[in-house]
């Protein structure tokens, strides 16, 4: 019996509608559900199985660790889809896989990097995705060694802080900018100069009790702006990705923030109540800052603030505040101005983050 490849889309009505179809069906019943085949590309709802179409072409593929630790992008079934399709080699890049292989024959091609003349946000993308599987494996290795530890400001910090860093650091030098992280001391930024500012293991406190979500964090910086960002939670395996003036995406479909009644929060308020507009009805904490600003980047919350607490440090909401601003979100400091971010990862920023600016400056308004 055939492999059968089921496919799902919402309709107006909010019902699911689900049909099932062979690989050479997937055209016909693409145009059944009344989408262009291309629109069907992401319908697959698991952030490690990707569908391509277009063009009377057809491939499923699946994200997996290669038994010799990293990760690959492998062809499943396809039809009229070679290794080297470009659609094939983009998705691979995103997830950070360095060799795409045919499931059948073990044909397999290595992923290229971004060729000469590329701009540095598109170097960043590449070797930040890569970075991020470097980290999820070395996360992985690292479980439940060493011992735990506190930060001065009472975090945890596990030997997985430092496999991840370490990790991390080894892609993203390639970059040849200066690489910040919450695991080193800062290394000085020249005046104008672009910058990368990462958190190799976002969400250190969930890792430790394994309660999900954690993250992999960076951003490409530039004059206080981050022009770049990539999320990646490594317990799911969802990414966000985002470039100034281009968008933003997760797992490859394009996202953007929406009006809303929840709001996230870094933390629990520590006996006091938790600052939040009129207008919220449902509040989440998810230990994880750098997934916080991603759901409010995709509209599964409304904003995300820390008025009403000490802070929070640049590598904390870099990557987050990326996907962001390229999916159309805003962020303002606590004075209301738009949010500029300073090579330092000691200092912190209290700011608000929501989907449009007017909303950003009613929220503060509510909490001042």
């Amino acid at each position: 019996m055939a492999e059968r490849w089921f496919l799902r889309r919402r309709a107006e009505s909010d019902t699911d509608l689900r049909v099932a179809v062979s690989g050479a069906d997937v055209r016909t019943a693409a145009l059944a559900l009344g989408m262009p085949p291309e629109a069907l590309a992401p319908a697959v709802h698991d952030p490690r199985l990707r569908v391509l179409l277009g063009d009377g072409q057809a491939a499923l593929v699946r994200r997996q660790w290669h038994p010799d630790g990293f990760a690959e992008a492998v062809v499943l079934r396809r039809s009229g889809v070679p290794l080297e399709h470009p659609a094939v080699r983009a998705l691979a890049a995103g997830w950070g896989c360095e060799r795409v292989r045919h499931g059948s024959t073990d044909r397999w091609r290595e992923v290229p990097g971004p060729g000469e003349g590329c701009s540095l946000a598109d170097r960043f993308r590449h070797l930040a995705a890569l970075a991020a599987s470097r980290v999820e494996i070395a996360v992985g290795l690292a479980r439940d060694s060493g011992e735990e530890r506190t930060k001065d400001d009472g975090s945890p910090v596990l030997a997985a802080d430092e496999a991840a860093h370490a990790a991390a650091v080894a892609v993203l030098a390639g970059l040849g900018v200066t690489v910040l992280s919450e695991e080193r001391s800062d290394s000085p930024v020249g005046e104008g100069q672009p910058w990368v500012v990462l958190d190799p293991l976002d969400g250190t406190g969930n890792f430790s009790a394994g309660l999900p979500p954690w993250a992999f964090s960076a951003a490409l910086v530039r004059d206080g702006i981050p022009v770049a960002g990539l999320v990646a939670d490594l317990a799911s395996g969802r990414r966000w990705t985002g470039v100034h003036g281009i968008g933003a995406e997760r797992d490859g479909v394009p996202i953007a923030p929406r009006p809303g009644s929840t709001v996230v929060v870094p933390s629990g308020p520590s006996g006091r109540t938790v600052a939040v507009p009129s207008t919220a009805r449902r509040v989440r904490v998810t230990g994880c800052t750098a997934v916080d600003l991603c759901l409010v980047a995709d509209g599964a919350a409304a904003a995300w603030h820390d008025l009403d607490r000490s802070g929070t440090h640049v590598h904390d909401v870099a990557g987050g505040l990326a996907v962001l601003l390229a999916a159309g979100g805003a962020a303002l400091d606590a004075e209301g101005r738009p949010l500029r971010l300073e090579p330092d990862t000691e200092g912190l920023i209290r700011f608000v983050a929501a989907s449009s600016e007017a909303a950003a400056r009613e929220l503060r308004a509510a909490l001042a």
